[in-house]
């Protein structure tokens, strides 16, 4: 006979209820148990529904913690008598719904099983308990809080009874059901596409998340939805909230007189703009003019978003929540609303504008000798195309073609001297597409690259740079945090595997030093102009490099081989050059300001974070659209070069297009065997070999639009 026998003489009031559950959960604190686990371990006679409230109470004193499958366990900081750690970090979830807390303060991510990730996702920031497993050799913990979600919108599909209704989440790793009453179901159908705003994580009479839904999408299917769901399953809200954009509304293009008195006035300056062709907004020019000295002034003119952008407004939250404009392949996501982004901070022709401008005076010998960053007033005279520009600099004729001929030449200047001191060059090629009236792809090529389009970047590079160094400069001795555009060295683990890699394909790096490594990957992009096979080390070059973060703690920045960096340039579309422009402007001036270094770095973090997001919802978007794009050309031979092998195929890059897909092994006529470098694969029949690199032309077989996925077969030999 146990010491707990069941008596079933009396019924217990809620307090004594609790007091008895806590009980059960304290003899065996690793316990999971459901109410009906519950009651049957309890000496009483109350019915399921006393012992269910008993249950809420203890959950919302934050005594139990309600789990998955409506089960609950003993809420303490303790783990079979030991005390837990506590920390913060981010979720990063695997497919299996398991996640590993990235923290700070711990040298290995933390891992967390589904059971004990507690309604935290992915991307979620978290408190979490830590413990140490001798026998797994690794920290283990379990989600204590979750202190900000990453997500509270989500995209799926919408089921509807007469008295209730449940959204399925598109969405990977979302393991629960969204509950939706019918009255919040904004009038959507069964079945339909829904974006549901989640306005309760934990119920405490079920697992499942309550919402409302806030955009009805309609029927399944279509690019318009996918496209949309792309953007919404990596986290962004497809609309602004309503007091956002009634902030927006209210604001004018007219500055007072105080407002102007405090500006240098450049409106009569020679400016421009050079964008791409279909630009709806401009936030960058540059102006142009000779001093009296004879030395040459430069302006590169910044769209002045903080001086409608006030901190702590509705419109100031949402753009830090965004951080970013999101670029898909047929559409824009910005950051701010339209009536800031393409009409007050747009810096169209023959408009005043106010700009934060970075001003350059050049000698005669083309050196820098002077510096200014301030508040502007700048009036544009030209707007010109990429290819517009860059006819005026080869022709020499029509408007600003001398200003346009000599900026070039002051731009490789900068270019030549940035490569001497470390910069890396991959020359990545950028897929473009041209759509039809419907968004449909029908044609698929790689952007051209014109001195017009280096000219721009090299003096926004410049821009950046130099307001990094100044603040820096400023702040000797006694630290102005500020926000960093940072970029590590390449992992060594990495590069030495991609340095075996292309000696077996005929060309030595040297690993020797992290400078010897960037010279190494700029002769290979020149080799690759020579041999296109050597192509394709470049975007495994690119994988070892650590990816760029805004940071309050400067390293340098290795891929531009600056010491010091940030991004001042377009704060439009990105949240992080609104806080260097706040920074910057209370640093001028003789004022000195420093914001708190923990607060700065916190909002670095999630910029970082949020820009992750939108570069995965942009590659997403290429793929679907190639996808798309080959969905209408199966059957048909493409040119291609092997470009990757796994277990069970190799990948093949076609050249026209870029499309990459798979050629199966169990589409060949033999079984082939992958080499341990995964450089080549050999037939075990007849010895013929595929290896990395090679051209060959392949069919289009079939294509997986769901999964993004182009299936191929080998059509003719080895080229």
């Amino acid at each position: 006979m146990t010491k707990r026998k069941k008596k079933r003489e009396k019924k217990f009031s809620s307090s004594q209820l609790q007091t008895e559950i806590l009980e059960i959960f304290k003899s065996d604190p690793k316990k999971r148990l459901n109410p009906r686990q519950i009651g049957k371990k309890l000496p009483t006679d109350n019915n399921k529904d006393s012992i269910q409230y008993a249950i809420d109470k203890l959950v919302e004193k934050g005594k139990l913690l309600a789990l998955e499958d409506f089960k609950y366990k003993l809420k303490s900081r303790a783990v079979a008598g030991k005390p837990l750690e506590t920390y913060e970090g981010y979720v990063d979830m695997t497919r299996s719904g398991a996640a590993f807390i990235v923290c700070e303060g711990i040298e290995n991510d933390v891992f967390v099983s589904a059971r004990h990730l507690n309604t935290a996702l992915n991307g979620d920031r978290v408190k979490v308990g830590v413990w140490r497993n001798p026998k797994r050799g690794r920290p283990e913990g379990e989600v204590l809080e979750v202190l900000r979600r990453s997500v509270d919108h989500f995209l799926g599909t919408i089921h509807l009874s007469t008295n209730y209704g449940f959204v399925t989440p598109d969405r990977l790793n979302s393991p629960f059901d969204i509950f939706v009453a019918p009255k919040n179901a904004k009038g959507a159908a069964d079945g339909d596409k829904v974006v549901v705003r989640i306005v309760n994580w934990v119920s405490t009479k079920s697992r499942n998340p309550e919402g409302v839904v806030t955009t009805v999408l309609g029927k399944e299917g279509g690019s318009d939805i996918e496209m949309k769901a792309i953007l919404i399953n990596n986290g962004f809200n497809l609309e602004f909230s309503e007091a956002a954009i009634a902030e927006s509304e209210l604001l004018n293009d007219q500055l007072s007189e105080e407002e102007v008195a405090r500006r240098r006035d450049m409106r009569q300056v020679p400016t421009c703009t050079i964008d791409p062709v279909d630009a709806k907004d401009f936030d960058d020019a540059i102006s142009f003019q000779y001093l009296e000295n004879g030395n040459l002034e430069i302006g590169v003119h910044i769209a002045d978003v903080s001086h409608y952008v006030l901190p702590d407004t509705a419109l100031d939250k949402e753009a830090l929540e965004r951080s970013t404009s999101v670029y898909l392949v047929d559409r824009v996501l910005p950051m701010l609303p339209e009536k800031i982004s393409n009409e007050l901070c747009s810096l169209r022709p023959n408009e005043d504008k106010a700009t934060f401008s970075a001003v350059f005076e050049f000698d005669q010998s083309d050196r820098i000798v002077s510096r200014w960053f301030g508040k502007t007033l700048i009036h544009s005279d030209r707007r010109f195309t990429y290819e517009e520009a860059q006819e005026g600099i080869v022709s020499g004729a029509g408007d600003f073609a001398e200003e346009l001929q000599k900026l070039n030449s002051l731009a490789k200047i900068l270019r030549k001297d940035r490569f001497k001191k470390g910069s890396i060059d991959f020359d990545s090629e950028e897929v473009r597409f041209r759509l039809d009236e419907d968004g449909v792809p029908i044609e698929v090529y790689v952007k051209d690259r014109f001195d017009a389009h280096m000219l721009v970047e090299d003096f926004m590079l410049l821009a950046n740079k130099e307001v990094a160094t100044f603040i820096h400069k400023k702040g000797e001795g006694h630290e102005i945090p500020f926000v960093y555009r940072i970029h590590d060295e390449p992992d060594p683990d990495k590069v030495a595997e991609l340095a075996r890699f292309a000696k077996e394909l005929g060309f030595e790096m040297d690993i020797s030093t992290p400078e010897a490594i960037g010279r190494s990957y700029n002769r290979m992009t020149k080799a690759a102009q020579d041999d296109p096979g050597l192509a394709l080390l470049q975007p495994l070059a690119i994988r070892t490099m650590a990816k760029a973060a805004y940071s309050s703690d400067n390293i340098g920045h290795y891929g531009l081989g600056f010491e010091f960096y940030t991004h001042f340039t377009s704060p439009i579309r990105r949240y992080s050059d609104v806080l260097v422009h706040r920074i910057l402007e209370k640093n001028l001036d003789g004022k000195t300001y420093r914001m708190k270094k923990s607060d700065l770095e916190e909002k670095c973090q999630h910029i970082s974070s949020q820009e992750r997001r939108a570069m995965s919802a942009e590659r997403e978007s290429i793929k679907y659209k190639q996808a798309e794009y080959m969905e209408k050309h199966v059957g048909d031979v493409f040119e291609g070069r092997v470009s990757g092998m796994i277990d069970f195929g190799f990948f093949v890059e076609l050249t026209d297009s870029k499309c990459e897909g798979m050629v199966g092994f169990d589409s060949m006529d033999e079984s082939y065997e992958i080499a341990d470098s995964r450089l080549f694969a050999t037939g075990k029949r007849t010895k013929k070999v595929i290896k990395m690199g090679d051209i060959i032309r392949v069919k289009i077989e079939e294509v997986d639009l769901a999964r993004r996925r182009i299936e191929m077969k080998l059509e003719e030999e080895v080229v």
